[in-house]
Parts: C-alpha cells; sequence; structure tokens
C-alpha cells in the first residue's frame, strides 16, 4: 500500500439529526442538524453542505494547480457546489453535485471548459465521485 501523503481525522457522535462533529486537531468543530427543508431545525450543518465544501475547495485547488502549470491566467477560482440528497423511490438515497465555476480570468469559453474538464481527471473527489454520483459542471455560466 501506498503511504498516504495526509491523513484527516474526524469524530462524529450522533447523527444528521442531532449530532456533533469534530476533527482531531480541533479546527472544526460542528453541531449536525437536519435541514429545514427536510423537518430539522437547520441549526447547524449537514453532510451535504460538509461534501459541497471539501469538493469545492478540493477542485479550485486543482484548478489553480492546473492553470499555473499551462501558464493560463483564470484568476482566482470561484465554486459555487450544490450537492442533492435525491430520493431512489426505493426508501434509499443517492447524491447529485453541480459545481458552478467560475474562472474571471479567461475569457474563452473553450479554454474554460478545457482547464475544468482537466481539473475533473485529476481531483481527487472527483476521482472518488465519478461513477458513483452524477456531476453537473457549469463553467463560466455555460453548462459542460
Amino acid at each position: 500500500m501506498i503511504k498516504a501523503l495526509y491523513t484527516a481525522q474526524a469524530q462524529v457522535a450522533g447523527g444528521r439529526a442531532d449530532g456533533r462533529g469534530r476533527t482531531s486537531d480541533g479546527m472544526l468543530d460542528v453541531a449536525l442538524r437536519m435541514p429545514k427543508e427536510m423537518g430539522g431545525d437547520g441549526d447547524g450543518v449537514n453532510p451535504e453542505q460538509l461534501f459541497a465544501v471539501g469538493y469545492a475547495a478540493c477542485f479550485a485547488t486543482v484548478v489553480e494547480l492546473l492553470a499555473q502549470r499551462e501558464k493560463i491566467n483564470a484568476g482566482t477560482p470561484v465554486i459555487d457546489a450544490d450537492v442533492a440528497l435525491i430520493p431512489k423511490g426505493d426508501g434509499t438515497f443517492k447524491l447529485g453535485a453541480t459545481l458552478d465555476v467560475t474562472l474571471a480570468g479567461i475569457d474563452d469559453r473553450q479554454q474554460a471548459a478545457d482547464l475544468v474538464r482537466a481539473a475533473h481527471r485529476v481531483c481527487p473527489y472527483s476521482n472518488a465521485t465519478r461513477g458513483n454520483i452524477d456531476v453537473v459542471f457549469v463553467v463560466n455560466g455555460a453548462e459542460l
């Protein structure tokens, strides 16, 4: 087995309805609650929000690195991430995601789309989700 470059450690006590999640370094400590849309009080965060932040942060980093490598001035990537909890109709759920990527430094739609496609091939979150959940990309206002 290849040695990991980094391993995040977190503990959750309880679950999405009334839990608490903490990282081992204490930098993240959140109340977990059901969103209002699912009958909860919304007085905390939920797993979909945490996944959306993680995916968007990782993807933005990969976009920046690839842009630097290709000497493209993409500006600071801004990513609006939606992660949806979708009922499958049999009592189970699946996830879906949309990453709306804004690259203010790139006017050429094809160049921006190519950079996002390349990032999707490299990003660890994209690699983890590929074939498992539907991911839609919007780049500078246009869906890929």
